[in-house]
């Protein structure tokens, strides 16, 4: 049964109700792909499906009714309708060892890339078959907060809807359009026709981040590969520019996170000087 303010629910789903047992199978991307939504949980990406309008549905544990009635009230006020959910019943919905207590059920969120395009981005995040979710989501949150246009997924990448990357980005895949582009080669052709530059980071790479002021006042799109592997040869070998990123300490190199973070916030201070 719905919350409405004038009378809240007396019905509380359980673990067993046909509702919380269609909803939990959108742990499986399978059934996230068919049924065209996916779950999120927390604060943050609650509070930002509700501020996109992206919220179908929000869920919220009964005994945490009171510490969410911000986020009830936001989506009552929208037409969102509220169910109240067992311990037991929000448990079966959460992807994590707590259960935050507040869930939301949203329309897929992917990108076409034409679409992107079209916008004529000034800086682009592309990530070559990522298959670590929690970074995914660490990325899509490091160009949200960068300023960058989108986050552009190519090859067999892990679904951006995953509840672990979508905890990960702390709500930014609802701030950034994310396109999933299977086509590797055909993707990058049409960025390079769109006047995009290319840049690759690589420990040797001939252009230092120091000097890279020129490039990044172009429009461009930095390349990132997975952990395991980093960029596919021919990828790095495409690239238009390889960066290197000055490293004054003892340390060999850089993981994803930190080096598109350094990368990205680069971007940002150049694109975005004088304002």
């Amino acid at each position: 049964m719905a919350v409405t303010r004038s009378r809240p629910a007396t019905d509380v789903l359980t673990e067993r109700s046909s509702r919380v047992v269609s909803l939990a199978k959108l742990h499986r991307a399978s059934v996230r792909r068919s049924e065209g939504r996916f779950l999120v949980e927390g604060f943050n990406s609650v509070d930002a499906a509700l501020s996109t309008g992206r919220a179908l549905q929000v869920l919220v544990r009964d005994d945490d009714a009171d510490r969410h009635a911000d986020l009830v009230h936001r989506a009552l006020d929208a037409g969102v309708r509220v169910h109240r959910l067992s311990h037991r019943a929000a448990d079966k919905l959460s992807e994590t060892s707590t259960a935050p207590g507040i869930f939301a059920v949203c329309e897929l969120l992917t990108a076409a890339l034409g679409d992107v395009l079209a916008r004529s981005p000034k800086l682009l995040v592309i990530a070559v078959e990522p298959r670590e979710p929690g970074n995914l989501g660490t990325l899509t949150r490091c160009a949200d907060a960068m300023g960058a246009d989108a986050v552009v997924l190519l090859g067999e990448s892990v679904d951006p809807h995953n509840g672990k990357s979508v905890r990960a980005g702390a709500g930014s895949l609802f701030h950034i359009p994310t396109v999933r582009e299977p086509d590797v080669a055909g993707a990058l052709a049409a960025v390079a026709a769109a006047g995009i530059t290319t840049l690759a980071t690589e420990m040797d790479g001939e252009l230092s981040l120091d000097d890279a002021d020129e490039v990044l006042a172009r429009p461009h799109a930095w390349l990132f590969g997975n952990e395991a592997h980093g960029l596919p040869g021919q990828v790095l070998d495409g690239a238009d520019r390889r960066v290197r990123i000055p490293l004054r300490g003892r340390a060999e190199s850089l993981n994803l996170a930190a080096a598109s973070a350094i990368c990205l916030y680069a971007s940002s201070r150049v694109l975005n000087r004088g304002r």
